[in-house]
C-alpha cells in the first residue's frame, strides 16, 4: 500500500482558507471525536499557506506539556524569558515578540490539540487572536475539558467554531482507493465505510488489518474485501482505549448490545439493570434510535461491537444469546424480523433445536438477499431435520453463492424423497436453475420440459412451465418462450411465482421488441405482486431488474436507471453478498455514466462488476462488455479489444438473450481500433439479425450506432423488389413509428439530418438529447452540425462552437470516432498563433513573441479561420474551446 493519503474535506479546506485570507474574523477551530481526520485536515490547510505572505508556526500541545506554564507555545517562544514581569506583562512581552518575527506579515499560530494548552498558553492564545494581524487555527478533541480562554474564542466571535463530520460514501471510497492505490469495489467501501463510520484512523486501521491478514484480493484492477474482519492489536487497543475501564452491570449492557443489536429499549431493560443503561448511554456507548414509534439501542461505534464479541468469552456469549431468544420468544416475536434474530441467536448460543425455525429464518434471510446468513441457517436447518424442504432452500441459496456442484449433491440426496407433484415441480425447477445457470449444460431445458409434461397436476404443471420458459428465453428460442409465458398466464391453477415469472419472460421481449409500454406495465404487476412470491421465489428479482434494465436501457432513461440504483433490492443486495443482483446493477450505472459522457466512472463501475461477477457467467460476458464500451468510447482501443476478448470467453450459450449488447460492443471495439469499414460492417449485419429476431428497440440502437459512425445512407436490411436496400436513415424512420417512446424517433431525426447535412437540425438534436442527459449523443450531435455549419463561415457556425464547446467540456475523457473526426488539422505553430490571438495578443506582439513577420502571423490565421469556419479573432475563443484536444475541449 502507498503512504496514507488526503483526500476529500474540501469544504473545510476552503473554510480554513476563507477564515486566513477573510478580512472578517480571526480564525477557526475544528473540533471532532479522536481520529476523526482534524490534526490531518489542519496539517494540509497550514501547509498551503504562502510563507512569504504569512508567519507561520504550528504547535502541537500535549499531556506532557500541560503542567508547564507556556509549555504549549515553548515551540514558538523564546527559550529565556525577561525577568520581574508581572503575568500580564508576560503576555504582552510574549505578543510583541511574535509581532517582531512575523517581520510585517500577517500571524498564522496553528494549535493542534489546544483542549491540552496550560492557562498560560491559553491566555496568550486568546490576546493572540484579539490582534488584527492574527489568524489563529486550531483543534478540540470531543468530551475533553476545554480551557477557558480557548472556549472564549468562539463565545466571543474571534473565531469561527466548526464541527468536523465523519467523512462521507465518496470520500471515503476516494480514500481507500488512495491508499490501496485502485478503486475498491462498491460493497467493500460500502461495509469499510459503515464499520470506520467515516473516521479516517479506523478506516486507516482497518485497512492495514484487512491487507494483513489477506483479505484484500485484486481482480480486474478493482479491490474487493472479503468481508472477514480480522482485528490488529494496534485497532483493539484503540477501541478498548475508549470503551474504557466498565463496571460490571454496565459491561453486561454493552456486551448484551454487542451480540443483540438493534435491542428495544423495554427488551434490553428486562434483561438488564435500567440504571446501567443510563450509565452506558450517559458514557457515550449506546445510543438510541427511532424505529416506527419505537426505541432502539445500538452501540455508538460499530467497531465496538467487533472488539466487544471477540473479547467476551464464548461461554457468556452463549449465555447472553440464549437469554435474548427467550425475552424476545416470551413476548411473541412480534416484531418484524424478530423470527430471524431468535433463529440467529438459538443457532449462535447452541440452543437451536427446531428445524422450521431455522428454515423459515433461512427463507426470510435469503428473501432479504443476505446469501451468507441464509446459508448458515439453511445448512444447519438441514443438518438438524433433514429433508427435503430444507435441501430445497439450501441448494437454491448455494446456487447464488456459487457453489452449484454442491447445489446440485443437495439435491440430489434428497431425490428419493420426491413423491408427489408438488415436490416434484419444485425439485425439477430449481435442480435446472442449477444445472442451466449455475453449470451452463444447454440441455437442461429439454430436461425439465420432458420431466414438466408427466407432471399431472395444473398448478405444479404451470411453475416448471414457467421455468422452461425463461430459460428459452435465455437461449433465444423466442417464439416457444412466449407460448409457454402465456400459456402459464392462461391457467387459473398457476401460482403467483410461476404467474409473475412468465409475465418476467413477457416483459424481457416486450422490451427486446421496443413494445417498452407494455413491458413496464408489466414489470409493475410482477412489482405490485412481491409480497406474494418473494417469500416462495426471491431470485425471481433478477427476471424482474434483467427485464426492467432491459427497457430502461434500450429506452436510454438514465433517470430509471437511477432509481433501480437507489431502490431497498440495490441495498439489500449490497448488504447480502448477492453478487447476480449488485453485479447486475453495476452495468446498468456503467451504463448511464457512459452515456453521459463519465467514461473514468464508467469504466470503474464495470470493472467492479467483472470482479464482483468473476466466479459467476451469468452477467460476467455482459460486464466485460460494458467494460469493452467504456474503454473504447475513451479511445483506449487495446484495452477495448482485451475486455471484448475476455467477454467472449466468459460469455456462455445459456445467456444468448444478451448478444445484442455484447455484438454492439464488438462493433464499438472495432472502432476504436481505427476498423470503421468493419465497424460499419459489423453493425450492419447486426442490425439485419435483429430485424430477423424481432428485436426493434435493441434494433434502433445498433443503427443509431451506425448514424454515430457517419453511416447513416448506408444500406440495410432486405433488398426490395426494385433491387435496392433501405438506408439507415429510413429504416429509422419506420422503426420511429413501431417502437415505443421520445428516443426513437430523435434519433431517426439525427439520422435523416445528418444525411442532409442540416446543421440547424443536428444542433437541435443534440440539444434534445442533452435534456435527457445523453451528454455523448448530445456532444456528437453537435460536432456534426458544427462540421456541417462551418462551411458557411456564418453566425450560426459561432453558435455551434459554443454549444459544442459546453457539451464536449461536460464530459471527460470521450474519443468516439464522431469527435475525433473535428480534430483539428492545425499545426503546432497555428495552434500556438492561434491560441494567442483568441488571448487577445495582437499579430504584432505575436510575431515578436515567435520572431516571425506579421504578414507571416497574419497568413497562419487566415488559414486557422478557413480551417475552423470562423471569421475572424472574435470567434477563436469559442472555436479553439470546442475543438476536441484544446482548452476547454478534450485533451489530445
Amino acid at each position: 500500500m502507498s503512504r496514507w493519503c488526503f483526500v476529500g474535506r474540501t469544504d473545510e479546506l476552503d473554510c480554513l482558507r476563507s477564515a486566513v485570507e477573510g478580512v472578517e474574523g480571526r480564525g477557526l477551530f475544528f473540533s471532532g471525536t479522536a481520529g476523526i481526520g482534524k490534526s490531518r485536515l489542519l496539517r494540509e490547510g497550514v501547509a498551503a499557506l504562502p510563507a512569504d505572505r504569512y508567519a507561520i508556526w504550528s504547535v502541537a500541545a500535549s499531556t506532557a506539556t500541560a503542567a508547564l506554564p507556556f509549555g504549549g507555545l515553548a515551540q514558538v517562544l523564546p527559550a529565556e524569558q525577561p525577568q520581574g514581569l508581572s503575568p500580564a506583562g508576560v503576555l504582552r512581552w510574549a505578543v510583541e515578540v511574535l509581532q517582531e518575527q512575523a517581520a510585517g506579515r500577517r500571524i498564522v499560530l496553528a494549535i493542534d490539540d489546544a483542549h491540552l494548552l496550560d492557562p498560560p498558553s491559553a491566555a496568550l492564545v486568546h490576546l493572540l487572536a484579539r490582534q488584527e494581524n492574527t489568524v489563529v487555527l486550531g483543534t478540540l478533541r470531543n468530551g475533553e475539558q476545554i480551557p477557558l480562554p480557548i472556549r472564549a474564542l468562539w463565545t466571543d466571535d474571534l473565531v469561527t467554531h466548526v464541527e468536523l463530520a465523519p467523512l462521507g460514501p465518496t470520500e471515503t471510497s476516494d480514500l481507500l482507493a488512495a491508499i490501496l492505490d485502485g478503486p475498491v469495489d462498491a460493497c467493500s467501501a460500502d461495509r469499510l465505510a459503515k464499520l470506520s463510520a467515516g473516521n479516517p484512523l479506523l478506516l486507516r486501521e482497518l485497512v492495514h488489518a484487512a491487507n494483513g491478514g489477506g483479505e484484500l484480493d485484486r481482480r480486474y484492477g478493482v479491490w474487493r474485501w472479503t468481508g472477514r474482519l480480522e482485528l490488529a492489536p494496534s485497532l483493539t487497543d484503540l477501541i478498548d482505549t475508549r470503551i474504557g475501564r466498565l463496571d460490571p452491570g454496565v459491561r453486561a449492557v454493552v456486551e448484551l448490545v454487542a451480540v443483540g443489536e438493534p435491542l428495544g429499549l423495554h427488551l434490553l431493560n428486562q434483561a438488564a439493570d435500567p440504571t446501567d443503561v443510563e450509565v452506558a448511554e450517559e458514557r457515550g456507548l449506546i445510543t438510541m434510535v427511532e424505529d416506527d414509534r419505537r426505541l432502539d439501542v445500538r452501540l455508538a461505534h460499530p467497531l465496538y461491537g467487533e472488539v466487544l464479541r471477540r473479547n467476551c468469552p464464548v461461554s457468556r456469549t452463549r449465555r447472553l444469546r440464549a437469554r435474548l431468544a427467550e425475552l424476545v420468544e416470551a413476548v411473541g416475536a412480534r416484531r418484524r424480523g424478530d423470527l430471524l434474530r431468535v433463529a440467529v441467536w438459538r443457532l449462535d448460543s447452541g440452543t437451536a433445536q427446531d428445524g422450521a425455525l431455522l428454515r423459515a429464518a433461512a427463507a426470510q434471510a435469503f428473501a432479504r438477499y443476505d446469501v451468507p446468513l441464509a446459508t448458515r441457517l439453511a445448512r444447519a436447518a438441514l443438518d438438524l431435520d433433514g429433508g427435503f424442504d430444507a435441501a430445497e432452500l439450501l441448494a437454491t441459496i448455494l446456487m447464488f453463492a456459487d457453489r452449484s456442484d454442491e447445489a446440485l449433491r443437495v439435491l440430489d440426496a434428497v431425490a428419493g424423497e420426491v413423491a408427489d407433484d408438488q415436490r416434484r415441480s419444485r425439485w425439477l425447477t430449481v435442480r435446472g436453475m442449477v444445472s442451466y445457470w449455475g453449470l451452463s449444460r444447454e440441455s437442461t431445458v429439454d430436461d425439465v420440459a420432458r420431466a414438466g409434461a408427466e407432471l399431472s397436476d395444473p398448478g405444479d404443471q404451470a411453475r416448471v412451465r414457467a421455468f422452461e420458459a425463461i430459460m428459452r428465453l435465455h437461449r433465444l428460442d423466442v417464439t416457444e418462450a412466449l407460448r409457454l409465458s402465456r400459456s402459464v398466464l392462461d391457467r387459473p391453477a398457476a401460482g403467483v411465482a410461476a404467474r409473475e415469472l412468465a409475465r418476467c419472460t413477457i416483459a424481457h421481449l416486450d422490451a427486446a421488441r421496443g413494445r417498452f409500454r407494455h413491458s413496464a406495465s408489466a414489470i409493475a404487476r410482477v412489482q405490485a405482486e412481491a409480497p406474494a412470491w418473494r417469500a416462495d421465489m426471491p431470485y425471481l428479482q433478477l427476471a424482474m431488474d434483467l427485464a426492467r434494465g432491459t427497457r430502461l436501457a434500450l429506452a436510454g432513461d438514465l433517470a430509471g436507471i437511477d432509481a433501480i440504483a437507489a431502490d431497498e433490492f440495490a441495498d439489500l443486495a449490497g448488504a447480502g453478498d448477492f453478487r447476480l443482483g449488485t453485479g447486475y446493477l453495476a452495468i446498468l450505472q456503467a451504463y448511464a455514466a457512459r452515456l453521459r459522457g463519465r467514461s473514468g466512472e464508467a469504466l470503474k463501475i464495470s470493472l467492479g462488476a467483472c470482479a464482483v461477477l468473476a466466479t459467476s457467467r451469468v452477467y460476467a460476458g455482459l460486464a466485460h462488455a460494458e467494460r469493452a464500451q467504456a474503454a473504447a468510447w475513451r479511445g483506449e482501443a487495446e484495452a477495448a479489444a482485451e475486455a471484448m476478448a475476455e467477454a467472449d470467453q466468459v460469455h456462455t450459450p445459456g445467456m444468448a438473450v444478451l448478444y445484442p449488447w455484447l455484438e454492439q460492443a464488438r462493433g464499438a471495439v472495432l472502432a476504436a481500433g481505427g476498423d470503421l469499414p468493419g465497424a460499419v460492417k459489423h453493425l450492419g449485419d447486426l442490425a439485419d439479425r435483429l430485424r430477423a429476431d424481432g428485436f426493434a428497440g435493441h434494433e434502433v440502437l445498433v443503427l443509431h450506432d451506425l448514424v454515430r459512425l457517419g453511416a447513416a445512407d448506408a444500406p440495410v436490411g432486405p433488398t426490395c423488389t426494385d433491387g435496392s436496400r433501405r438506408t439507415v436513415a429510413q429504416r429509422l424512420t419506420d422503426l420511429s413509428e413501431r417502437v415505443d417512446g421520445a428516443l426513437p424517433p430523435l434519433i431517426a431525426r439525427y439520422a435523416r439530418a445528418s444525411v442532409d447535412d442540416d446543421g440547424v437540425d443536428l444542433l437541435a438534436v443534440a440539444d434534445a438529447f442533452a435534456e435527457r442527459g445523453l451528454t455523448v449523443w448530445a456532444s456528437e450531435a453537435a460536432a456534426v452540425a458544427l462540421r456541417a455549419l462551418r462551411r458557411e463561415r456564418g453566425s450560426a457556425a459561432t453558435a455551434a462552437h459554443q454549444r459544442f464547446g459546453a457539451l464536449a467540456g461536460g464530459c471527460d475523457q470521450i474519443r468516439t470516432p464522431a469527435l475525433e473526426a473535428l480534430r483539428p488539422t492545425l499545426t503546432d505553430r497555428e495552434r500556438q498563433i492561434a491560441a494567442l490571438a483568441a488571448a487577445g495578443v495582437t499579430s504584432r506582439v505575436i510575431a515578436e513573441r515567435l520572431f516571425l513577420s506579421t504578414r507571416t502571423v497574419e497568413n497562419h490565421l487566415q488559414r486557422v479561420y478557413s480551417k475552423l469556419g470562423v471569421t475572424g479573432r472574435a470567434e477563436l475563443p469559442g472555436a479553439l474551446r470546442s475543438i476536441t484536444g484544446h482548452g476547454g475541449g478534450q485533451p489530445g
